[in-house]
């Protein structure tokens, strides 16, 4: 039986918590990591019912979206639903993991799971943000370049976009003299020794960073490797806000906003005019995405779907690009499934479900 920081860490492999943004609150919100996990349920949003309806299925473990613990407790007395919730999860021996704007961020996250649905191509990031990655350099005996290499690999270090095992390498030579109390690897004690060395060069993501540096110290054969981490300003290209797409041909933008009510189950949605407007290239953002607005329309977006849309964002951007607004709970289901499929993959065997008992809190009439 697998743990709970086995499930949890099949999730971070996906969408790691570095790539959360800073006012969020991801991760494992209440719970023992090292404790044997009997199966996850996954939700968008963790209350009481859904902990309940996890014990009912014999499961410790509840996977959500939004974090339980977003603005921060400073008591329980079970006063409002977050305090409920905690309390229940923790009489019931309930783990919760949440799991927010990292999957927002995170390649091929929220945005992109539905511009796939939508059925648009030659999707890319809208917003793409700053690469969290670094940059390892280390110089290693020429005889030892592979091994060092392999293992950083192991580690996780040398992906960049949709490529793993990159790297890079460069002969020279290295001096160094041992001075007292020293164990060296080669060379003799009080002498200057020059040593062929191959510059060792891999990028790094900084959720593996520690990995990394304990893989390269556990398998350079100097005493005392010589290493830095940089960290790199470039822009990534999977990894960001929102994604743009195209459908494969154009439609009316009333045919558009219709499909998009089909694809997430939005019993409405609410839209700019669409009058004398059809529509291919398509922006979108899960969740409450308006910020992403002038992106949108800088990038020649004919249409940009999100939700929480605010009423003069309507009237100010009529004229500029054709607005699909649904609910924030439709919008950001698709969680559900990116999670069920993440663990399902890692763990074949191991018991993860839908949450059957939670309902969108929102009521159209």
């Amino acid at each position: 039986m697998p743990r709970i920081c086995d499930i949890t860490g099949a999730l971070e492999e996906r969408a790691p918590l570095s790539l959360q943004e800073s006012y969020d609150n991801s991760g494992l919100q209440l719970g023992d990591a090292n404790a044997e996990c009997s199966g996850a349920l996954v939700c968008v949003d963790v209350t009481p019912q859904v902990i309940e309806e996890a014990v009912s299925l014999g499961y410790n473990l509840v996977i959500s979206h939004h974090p339980l613990i977003f603005k921060g407790l400073k008591r329980l007395t079970g006063k409002s639903l977050p305090e409920r919730t905690v309390i229940a999860a923790l009489k019931a021996g309930v783990a919760v993991y949440s799991c927010h704007t990292c999957i927002d961020n995170a390649p091929q996250g929220v945005s992109w799971e539905m511009a796939q649905r939508l059925g648009l191509d030659k999707i890319s990031v809208l917003d793409p943000q700053p690469d969290k990655m670094w940059k390892l350099t280390t110089f290693v005996p020429h005889a030892k370049v592979e091994t060092v290499r392999n293992a950083l690999f192991s580690a996780g270090a040398g992906h960049l976009g949709n490529y793993d095992s990159c790297s890079y390498s460069l002969r020279g030579e290295g001096t160094f003299r041992a001075l007292a109390g020293a164990n060296p690897f080669v060379g003799e004690h009080g002498k200057l020794h020059v040593e062929p060395e191959t510059r060792l060069e891999v990028l790094v993501p900084d959720w593996c960073k520690n990995t990394v540096e304990k893989s390269l110290l556990a398998t350079h054969p100097y005493e005392e490797p010589a290493y830095e981490f940089m960290l790199t300003g470039n822009l990534s290209k999977l990894t960001g806000s929102g994604v743009i797409g195209e459908l494969p041909t154009e439609v009316p933008a009333e045919m558009f906003a219709r499909k998009v009510k089909e694809t997430f189950g939005s019993p409405v949605t609410r839209c700019s005019s669409p009058t004398g407007r059809n529509v291919r290239r398509i922006a979108l953002c899960g969740g409450s995405g308006s910020f992403l607005a002038g992106r949108a329309i800088a990038a020649g977006a004919d249409a940009f779907l999100t939700s929480d849309t605010k009423y003069h964002d309507f009237v100010e951007l009529a004229d500029s690009i054709f607005i699909v607004d649904i609910g924030h709970f439709e919008s950001e289901e698709v969680t559900k499934s990116i999670f069920y499929h993440v663990v399902k993959e890692k763990f074949p065997t191991f018991a993860v479900q839908y949450s059957q008992t939670e309902k969108n809190p929102i009521y159209y009439i």
